[in-house]
C-alpha cells in the first residue's frame, strides 16, 4: 500500500485518519503544521499527500505550492468547508483532488486509489512517443517535452493531457473528463477539471496569444489541438 504524508492540525481528525489508513495497510506519516510536512517530505518520500487547507503557519495552498517546486506526488486536499473559492485556490495550487471533512476512511481510501490509478498503461497498438506539433508525448514513459525540454506535469495533468492527445480533434464535455481522469461521476466537482486545465495550459501553451494545444469548446468543454 502507497505511503501516505498526513498533514492535518486538528488532533482528532489526525489520529482517526491515520488509524484508518494503517489498518488499510498504508504507511502513515502524520504532521500537525506545514512547515512539519515540508520537513517529512524528503525522508519519508510519501507516494501520496493528503493535505489540510487550513493549517496555521503556513497554510495548505503555500505547502501545496512549496511541494510542487520539487515534486510531483500527488496531493488531495482536505478542506472542512466546501467553498468554491478555497476549493479552486487549492487546485490552483496543484492539488490533484480534495475532499470535504468530515469524511469517512472509506472515502478517503477510494479517491486515494482513484487518484494512484490515473496513471494507467498506454493503451495498446498506439506509438511509443507521439508529436504533436513541438509538444512530444512519450505514453510509454509518461513524459512529455516541448521543443526538446521535458515538462514536469502533476498526475492529474499528465493523465488529463493523455486521454486529450489520444484523440485530436475530438471534443470532450467537462463531465466526460471528470469520469474519466478523476473518476467522479457527479457534476459538483467540473471545476477539478478546468483547474486542471489551467495548469496544463500555463505549462504547455505559449504565454502569449490563443491556447494552441487544448481548445475551449464554448458551452461544452475541451478539444486537442495543434492549431
Amino acid at each position: 500500500m502507497p505511503r501516505v504524508l498526513l498533514i492535518e492540525d486538528d488532533p482528532s481528525v489526525r489520529a482517526g485518519v491515520g488509524l484508518g489508513l494503517r489498518r488499510r495497510g498504508h504507511e502513515v506519516a502524520a504532521a500537525e503544521t506545514g512547515e512539519a510536512g515540508l520537513a517529512l517530505m524528503g525522508g519519508f518520500h510519501p507516494e501520496l499527500v493528503l493535505l489540510d487547507l487550513m493549517l496555521p503557519g503556513i497554510n495548505g495552498v503555500q505547502v501545496c505550492r512549496r511541494i510542487r517546486e520539487t515534486s510531483q506526488v500527488p496531493i488531495i486536499m482536505l478542506t472542512a468547508r466546501g467553498d468554491d473559492f478555497d476549493i479552486v485556490v487549492g487546485l490552483e495550487a496543484g492539488a490533484d483532488d480534495y475532499i470535504v471533512k468530515p469524511a469517512r476512511t472509506e472515502v478517503i481510501e477510494a479517491r486515494i486509489k482513484a487518484v494512484l490509478r490515473r496513471l494507467g498503461a498506454p493503451a495498446g497498438g498506439r506509438p511509443q512517443v507521439e508529436f504533436h506539433g513541438d509538444l512530444a508525448v512519450d505514453r510509454a514513459g509518461l513524459t512529455v517535452a516541448r521543443g526538446g525540454e521535458r515538462i514536469a506535469l502533476a498526475p492529474s495533468e499528465l493523465k488529463l493531457l493523455l486521454h486529450l492527445s489520444a484523440s485530436p480533434e475530438q471534443v470532450f464535455s467537462r463531465q466526460q473528463l471528470l469520469e474519466y481522469v478523476w473518476e467522479h461521476s457527479y457534476h459538483a466537482d467540473a471545476r477539478l477539471v478546468d483547474a486542471c486545465v489551467r495548469r496544463l495550459r500555463h505549462k504547455i501553451e505559449d504565454p502569449d496569444g490563443a491556447p494552441r494545444y487544448i481548445q475551449t469548446v464554448r458551452g461544452f468543454g475541451y478539444r486537442f489541438g495543434p492549431l
